[in-house]
């Protein structure tokens, strides 16, 4: 039990500073929800993609775009309408849903799956995490 804490706390620290920075290259700069975003989404497709070995890329594309979507969509729902933090606002983007998701960014967190992949791999491999 304490390994698997650990793990799952390295884990979203990793997710955590890298979708910062993520954040950081795309708009320029972060803010302090979006790193626990970042980590939760990261330690959930570790675990995830861990039980589906077997999948096809584009299925695990897909399951990182909608897992990363959910998660996006409740963190908006906590950080931007609940705690009124106007973190993102996608409202602007067409078929967005309350300003806090979209297909164009859905869409992009399909292929950021990519590299998340190779990522996780690599962890699994070196780590066994």
């Amino acid at each position: 039990m304490k390994k698997f804490f650990a793990c799952n706390l390295a884990l979203f620290s990793i997710g955590g500073i890298l979708y910062g920075m993520v954040e950081v290259l795309w708009r320029s700069y972060t803010h302090w929800s979006m790193l626990l975003t970042g980590g939760t989404c990261f330690t959930v497709l570790y675990r995830l993609f861990q039980k589906m070995r077997f999948c096809s890329l584009w299925y695990k594309c897909l399951t990182g775009s909608m897992v990363i979507t959910a998660i996006e969509l409740m963190a908006g729902y906590l950080f931007n309408i609940r705690m009124k933090l106007q973190v993102w606002d996608y409202s602007r983007q067409p078929l967005n849903f309350c300003g806090q998701v979209c297909p164009l960014y859905s869409f992009f967190w399909g292929i950021l799956t990519l590299p998340i992949l190779g990522l996780c791999r690599w962890l699994d491999r070196k780590f066994k995490l």
